[in-house]
């Protein structure tokens, strides 16, 4: 079976494979703090774990990030 995932193709043995397993598969340890994005829907978080993918489908994880302050940018 192949997946995009965040635009590159992966490829998997099985002919299905969960949400979280593909997570645990990308090394992504703190799922908690991901969004993903299936086929351009969003998940819910409370879905991860009942949310299978099958051939084709598009997976991208989006992480969100904490900034500075302006002070520290010296503007």
């Amino acid at each position: 079976m192949k997946i995009k995932v965040n635009g590159k193709e992966q490829e998997f043995d099985q002919t299905q494979i969960g949400l979280i397993e593909l997570l645990q598969q990308n090394k992504v340890t703190k799922p908690e703090l991901v969004s993903v994005q299936l086929n351009g829907l969003f998940v819910k978080r409370e879905a991860y774990q009942e949310t299978s993918l099958h051939e084709n489908d598009e997976v991208d994880f989006l992480f969100f990030m904490g900034g500075g302050s302006l002070s520290t940018l010296n503007i």
